[in-house]
């Protein structure tokens, strides 16, 4: 189930429906990406605003185990060519977000990373 919730989210965020990530995250929702708010209304104001909300989003790999779902996926913002690899990581609670951590790497020239990035 936090499987299907968080794949669920991260296809309806990725088609352009952020308003999907609300009702999703509890109101004690807490962030642990420096320079990120906590908080429900305070994280998804800033995501609805920030370079994500109009990159493009390619799911590479998801992992699942009890409570905690991890995304890896390219993010390409727009206007960029390479974009970066990013890994977030949920924790879900009463099928809620509870918590949220990532994980972004800019993804290099070709030539640099010569078995790639995903």
């Amino acid at each position: 189930m936090n499987k299907d919730t968080i794949l669920n989210a991260f296809a309806e965020f990725a088609s352009g429906n952020h308003d999907i990530l609300h009702p999703l995250l509890r109101e004690d929702f807490v962030e642990h990406s420096p320079g990120n708010p906590s908080g429900r209304d305070a994280w998804t104001a800033f995501i609805r605003t920030s370079p994500i909300a109009a990159a493009r989003l390619d799911l590479k790999r998801v992992i699942a185990e009890g409570d905690l779902v991890m995304l890896h996926y390219h993010l390409i913002p727009a206007g960029e060519e390479r974009g970066l690899a990013v890994v977030d990581i949920w924790r879900l609670e009463d099928g809620q977000i509870a918590e949220h951590w990532d994980v972004v790497q800019p993804v290099p020239e070709p030539d640099r990373i010569p078995n790639g990035m995903f």
